[in-house]
């Protein structure tokens, strides 16, 4: 088995979660302990969930893990709409967070249909 950092999924939410770390570390006190937190563990259970599932060496407990993944990511979306309306997103990081918003969704969806293909393949051995 590969190791977890040489899969871009994962890569791609790790950088995500530490994007928007960047990004609420910088807001003010209240911001941070209402908003900020709920963000930050949304987006923190991403690349946690991805991490779980990939350990979990059964194709189908790696696939549950991939749901509450992208469950964390619309939980993570609901956040930063949120954070948007009460302008607590500077363009620049909005444009690098829409960037990752917008790919996510497919790239995940991919991986899931690739584990579905292992086990199909795996199960027909």
């Amino acid at each position: 088995m590969k190791d977890i950092k040489s899969l871009e999924i994962y890569i791609d939410a790790l950088n995500f979660s530490n994007l928007i770390w960047d990004v609420c570390v910088k807001w003010d006190y209240f911001n941070k302990k209402t908003l900020g937190v709920q963000l930050v563990k949304s987006a923190d259970s991403i690349s946690a969930n991805i991490s779980e599932g990939y350990g979990r060496f059964h194709y189908k407990e790696n696939l549950n893990f991939c749901y509450y993944a992208r469950g964390s990511f619309e939980e993570s979306k609901d956040h930063l709409r949120k954070s948007y309306h009460r302008n607590l997103i500077i363009n620049e990081d909005r444009k690098k967070i829409e960037e990752f918003v917008n790919n996510f969704p497919q790239r995940l969806n991919s991986y899931i249909n690739f584990i579905k293909k292992s086990m199909i393949d795996y199960k027909s051995k």
